[in-house]
């Protein structure tokens, strides 16, 4: 079984550049519309969410959980200013559902913008914010989203999971690029992020089982480590994970001595803006994977004692 030091030193690496780096995750109110406003949400929701689950498992250090608690505050004070900058993304754009997928892991911690909760209410009887395109994968995690939030899913995730790649369990050769992602993506939204391992369907679970040994491998061998960060996620979110001790081995010789995680073989060059916005996601993912091995890591232990 892998070291749990190991594991352990992963995350406590990631949180500590996602700290030094707090102020990568930056709005640009005056963007160009071309690009759109809404766009820099994501790596505040991301964070929220990862520090969210860092809470849950309640097996981090310390440190870990103070800084977790500071990124979160430093967020929605500084970034999003008291959640004031999710209503004027909401106002920017009246049916994206990014304001309330960002405000959503806030909530859930104790944070409070009403503001945000009247306009997700409202939009929530919209036959547009049901209808507006979206991939199946992204469909069912808004839905997962609503129930969380204390809504009626629209549409009920029940009639959802079936139509995701993952649930039509096709040749698994053809998991590659986006595809990938939305296999990952898919075990977080069944599971509401490995809180509920029971969440994914018996097919899924087998197929899972079988074939992300094979992706692991695939994904170590290219050194492709946000994606292979993902699936490490995704092996600790199945009912029983293998913590494959070559591939953390890999992972964590990927990363860098202050704690960043790059995403494609080694560390990018650039600007210090260009080379957060490239790292900020694997190194937070490098985070989620960490919490959620050492949580199972730790289960296994005191099961076989």
């Amino acid at each position: 079984m892998t070291d749990t030091r190991l594991i352990h030193n992963v995350g406590a690496g990631a949180l500590e550049w996602l700290w030094a780096h707090r102020d990568g995750f930056r709005l640009e109110p005056d963007v160009d519309p071309e690009i759109g406003f809404l766009e820099r949400f994501k790596p505040v929701g991301e964070l929220a969410m990862i520090c969210k689950v860092l809470f849950r498992e309640g097996v981090a250090g310390s440190r870990q959980a103070r800084l977790a608690r500071q990124l979160l505050d430093h967020a929605w004070r500084e970034t999003l200013d008291g959640g004031r900058m999710l209503v004027r993304g909401q106002l920017t754009e009246p049916i994206s559902p990014i304001p309330f997928e960002v405000y959503l892991p806030f909530k859930e911690l104790g944070y409070s913008q009403p503001e945000v909760e009247r306009a997700a209410a409202l939009n929530h009887r919209l036959d547009s914010w049901v209808s507006f395109e979206a991939t199946p994968t992204r469909r069912l995690g808004l839905s997962a989203f609503q129930r969380r939030f204390g809504l009626p899913p629209r549409p009920p995730e029940a009639e959802l999971r079936g139509t995701t790649w993952l649930a039509r369990t096709p040749e698994p050769w053809t998991v590659e690029g986006h595809i990938a992602y939305d296999v990952t993506h898919n075990v977080f939204h069944l599971t509401d992020w490995g809180e509920r391992p029971d969440g994914l369907p018996p097919g899924t679970a087998e197929y899972l089982a079988t074939w992300l040994p094979v992706w692991i491998d695939d994904w170590l061998d290219l050194e492709r480590w946000d994606l292979l960060g993902e699936l490490l996620v995704v092996d600790a979110c199945l009912p029983r994970p293998t913590l494959d001790e070559r591939a953390w081995k890999g992972f964590a010789a990927a990363q860098q001595p202050d704690g960043a995680m790059p995403a494609l073989r080694t560390m990018p060059e650039g600007t210090p803006d260009e080379v957060f916005d490239i790292v900020y996601h694997p190194t937070l993912v490098a985070a989620y994977a960490s919490v959620l091995a050492m949580s199972r890591s730790l289960s296994r232990m005191a099961e076989a004692s």
